[in-house]
C-alpha cells in the first residue's frame, strides 16, 4: 500500500498519524509512506526521526487580522498546486489528513486529482482544516459523538484515535522502580503535558503538601520549564510525593496508575479510555474553540471522569475529589468500566479495515 499522510502543527495531529502508519507497516511491511507537513513545526523533525519520507509545505494558519488571513489564504491556494505535484509523483492508494493546515493542502490536491481520501478528527469540535475538507473527501473517521453528529452520516465512522491502539497493546515497563514508587500504594499521576502549566502548578503547591499525609502516592509532572522553580518552592517532600520534569514513558505510567489527573487533549483521552483509568480532567482553556472542554465533557457526562474547569480550580476541592475517588472502590470500578466502554483499543485495526475496503 502507498499512503500519503497530511498532519501538521501539533503532536495531537501527528502522533495518531504515526500510530496508524506503524500499524499498516506491521500488517503490510512493503508499504510506502510519505508525510506532508509544515517546514518548521514538530512534524518536520519527528517524522524523519522515525525514518519516513517527509516534505514540508509553505503554509500558514488562517489567523490574525483580515490582511494576515488573506495572505494565508493566498499561500494555501498556491500550496495546493505544489501538493498536486507531490501526489502525482508519489501515486498513492490513499491520502489521509489528520488535521493541521498542511493536511488541507495535500488532501484537497488529492481530491482534485481523483485519488481516494480520508480525514481523521481527533476532537469533539471539528477543526477548521477538516471543516474545509468535509464535502469532498471519501471517508471521515472521528472519535466522539459530538463530532459524529456534525459530519455527514453516509461517510463518517466513529472508530477512535489510533493512539488508543498503541497503549492498549504495549507491555508496560516497571515504573515503580524507575520513579522510586511503592507498589503497594495507589498511584495518582498528575500531568499537564510535556510543558506543564504555570497556573495549575501554583494551585498544586498547596495540594502536594496535603498529599503528604495521605495513604496514596503522587507522581507529579511539573513540565520542564517549571521543575526547578517547583522543587525550590516545595522544599523537602516525603517519600509519597515524586516530582519529575517530564515523563517519556506515559503508556507504562498510565497502565500502572490508579487515578490520572490531566488535560483533555485527544490523544490523552484516547489512551485513558483504552486502558480504563479513572480521571480528573482539567481542560486547557488556551486551545482553539475550547475543544478540550468539549472533549472532557464526553467522558464526564458518561461517568468516565470528573472535570474541573481551570477557572474553578482550587486546592480544597481538588484534593476532595482525589480522596473521593481513591477512598471508594465502587466509584473507581464504575469509572473504570465507563472509561473502557468509551475506549477504542482496536482503532488502528478498524481504520485499516476501512482503508482496505476503500
Amino acid at each position: 500500500m502507498k499512503v500519503i499522510v497530511g498532519a501538521g502543527g501539533t503532536g495531537g495531529h501527528l502522533y495518531p498519524a504515526l500510530a496508524l502508519v506503524e500499524y499498516i507497516k506491521e500488517v503490510e511491511p512493503d508499504s510506502e509512506f510519505l508525510f506532508v507537513g509544515t517546514k518548521d513545526r514538530i512534524e518536520s523533525e519527528v517524522v524523519p526521526q522515525h525514518g519516513y519520507e517527509y516534505i514540508g509545505l509553505n503554509v500558514r494558519g488562517l489567523v490574525g487580522n483580515p490582511i494576515k488571513k488573506g495572505i494565508a489564504a493566498a499561500i494555501f491556494v498556491k500550496s495546493i498546486f505544489t501538493a498536486k505535484k507531490i501526489v502525482k509523483k508519489f501515486k498513492p492508494d490513499i491520502v489521509i489528513g489528520f488535521g493541521g493546515y498542511p493536511s488541507a493542502s495535500v488532501v484537497e490536491a488529492a481530491n482534485r486529482l481523483g485519488y481516494k481520501t480520508m480525514i481523521h478528527e481527533q476532537n469533539s469540535i471539528i477543526g477548521l482544516t477538516n471543516k474545509i475538507l468535509i464535502k469532498n473527501v471519501d471517508k471521515i473517521v472521528c472519535c466522539y459523538d459530538k463530532a459524529y453528529e456534525n459530519f455527514p452520516k453516509d461517510k463518517t465512522y466513529k472508530l477512535g484515535n489510533p493512539r488508543a491502539s498503541v497503549i492498549a497493546s504495549i507491555k508496560p515497563d516497571d515504573i515503580f522502580k524507575k520513579y522510586h514508587l511503592n507498589k503497594n500504594l495507589p498511584l495518582v499521576t498528575i500531568v499537564m503535558g510535556s510543558l506543564g502549566s504555570k497556573s495549575v502548578n501554583e494551585m498544586m503547591l498547596k495540594s502536594l503538601k496535603t498529599f503528604e499525609q495521605k495513604n496514596y502516592q503522587v507522581l507529579y509532572v511539573t513540565g520542564k520549564p517549571y521543575f526547578e522553580e517547583m522543587k525550590t518552592k516545595l522544599g523537602k517532600l516525603n517519600k509519597n510525593i515524586k516530582l519529575v520534569p517530564y515523563i517519556d514513558d506515559m503508556p507504562s505510567v498510565l497502565k500502572n496508575t490508579t487515578l490520572v489527573v490531566s488535560r483533555a487533549g485527544a490523544s490523552t483521552l484516547a489512551e485513558i479510555t483504552a486502558v480504563g483509568i479513572p480521571a480528573i480532567l482539567i481542560p486547557s482553556p488556551y486551545v482553539a474553540a475550547n475543544h478540550q472542554e468539549y472533549n472532557a465533557r464526553e467522558l464526564a457526562d458518561r461517568n468516565a471522569a470528573m472535570m474541573i474547569l481551570e477557572e474553578n480550580l482550587n486546592s480544597k476541592d481538588f484534593v476532595e475529589k482525589v480522596d473521593y475517588i481513591l477512598e471508594n472502590k465502587i466509584v473507581q470500578e464504575s469509572m473504570q468500566k465507563s472509561a473502557k466502554a468509551l475506549g477504542k483499543p482496536n482503532a488502528c485495526r478498524d481504520i485499516y479495515k476501512l482503508i482496505k475496503e476503500m
